[in-house]
């Protein structure tokens, strides 16, 4: 595919934050990180430049991240969180690799985090919260487990997460923000940032407002985007 020198600049500017490891970092001079490397073949995926990825490089990077009991870290550090098991799994999809992956443990890891109130923390034993849903009810969509979700139980959660403003929080006792919410900054009169305005147009899509391209719950990505790299259509 033909690119216009603004987008090719733009290109180029991901692909220099390339590590040797195979994974990205989020800006020049920083170690490589999982969810860097998630945006990174986002915005590859976007321009249907997926090709000019080392795949099998970056993949193997990703899956040496995955530890014995499935979790998934998200650097050399360690840290893991149901996050990284949610970036792994996708990353994994849109690069057709997630065979490569001990599917079954990452699955099983993510259940085990999984709470009584039906939603999911960032850990076995943590709080629900819907940033962790997101991850969570996502990755298991991707592998095909989605039947593994009391979705009554989980639903009654998330709605119990409106306010009184309309807004929604994060997990109880929390303000609303319009990553839960659909708006573009974080909460009303805050200042507009990129990252509240991609979840912004993002929940607005959900929401089918009109002249929005439709968007892919699980992959977060417009959905022509992900017919094409995962269905081939």
């Amino acid at each position: 595919m033909m690119v216009g020198g603004d987008i090719c600049n733009k290109l180029w500017v991901v692909l220099g934050l390339r590590k040797l490891s195979g994974g990205f970092s989020g800006n020049i001079g920083h170690d490589p990180h999982i969810m860097y490397t998630l945006s990174a073949i986002q915005v590859l995926a976007l321009f249907d430049k997926i090709d000019v990825l080392d795949i099998d490089k970056i993949s193997n990077y990703i899956v040496g991240l995955q530890n014995e009991d499935g979790s998934f870290s998200g650097d050399m550090w360690g840290e893991v969180d149901t996050r990284f098991s949610y970036i792994a799994i996708s990353s994994l999809a849109l690069l057709r690799q997630l065979d490569k992956i001990d599917m079954e443990k990452a699955v099983q890891y993510i259940l085990s985090c999984k709470n009584v109130d039906g939603g999911f923390g960032c850990t076995p034993g943590a709080e629900s919260h819907a940033g962790q849903i997101f991850c969570c009810v996502g990755a298991l969509a991707i592998t095909g487990s989605l039947h593994h979700v009391d979705k009554d139980l989980l639903g009654w959660w998330l709605c119990e997460r409106q306010v009184k403003s309309g807004g929604l929080n994060g997990r109880p006792e929390k303000l609303p923000d319009d990553r839960e919410n659909g708006g573009i900054s974080d909460r009303p009169e805050d200042a507009v940032d990129v990252f509240h305005t991609y979840f912004g147009v993002a929940g607005l899509s959900l929401l089918e407002y009109p002249g929005l391209k439709p968007i892919d719950p699980a992959y977060a990505l417009p959905v022509n985007v992900v017919n094409r790299i995962i269905f081939k259509k």
